[in-house]
């Protein structure tokens, strides 16, 4: 049995193969499971954070509330009053509190930890929905866990 011959196409094919080799990881990633989000209908920043979820890749579905639903929903998940900002999502078993920057609910899922979920309490200037990130002023992500207490998650410096 003999090869045949390589010929210039077998090494302009075998050259672009080798190109997209290091892209593969990147396109093995997969989409976020859907985020659901609960929010004031009135709300500006809510629909700019969720703008945000979209262009990062999100599936997001929203739901609006009247502010009193909106407050015992929040209760009945058992996101701690210091934790409460003005939305708040459900993303495969995990809740998500307020402007929490996509790349750290993509951690949260990659990580899986046993907690509640994610908050940025308040509402930051410069988090994600609320104002331009070159002028933010500092917050914390916290990490909160089942029992109400919370942990520092990630923290954004001032712009």
């Amino acid at each position: 049995m003999t090869c045949p011959p390589l010929t210039r196409r077998h090494l302009l094919r075998g050259t672009a193969a080798l190109l997209v080799l290091p892209a593969l990881p990147a396109l093995a990633e997969t989409a976020p499971p859907p985020i659901h989000v609960l929010k004031d209908p009135a709300c500006g920043c809510c629909s700019a954070w969720i703008a945000v979820l979209d262009a990062d890749g999100f599936s997001v579905t929203v739901e609006d509330r009247a502010a009193e639903q909106l407050a015992r929903d929040k209760r009945d998940r058992g996101i701690p009053e210091a934790m409460v900002s003005c939305h708040t999502a459900q993303i495969d078993g995990y809740v998500i509190e307020g402007h929490v920057p996509p790349a750290d609910i993509r951690r949260l899922l990659a990580g899986r930890p046993a907690a509640l979920g994610l908050a940025v309490p308040g509402m930051p200037f410069g988090s994600p929905g609320m104002g331009p990130e070159t002028e933010r002023e500092a917050y914390d992500v916290f990490l909160i866990h089942r029992d109400g207490t919370t942990a520092v998650f990630a923290s954004y410096p001032a712009a």
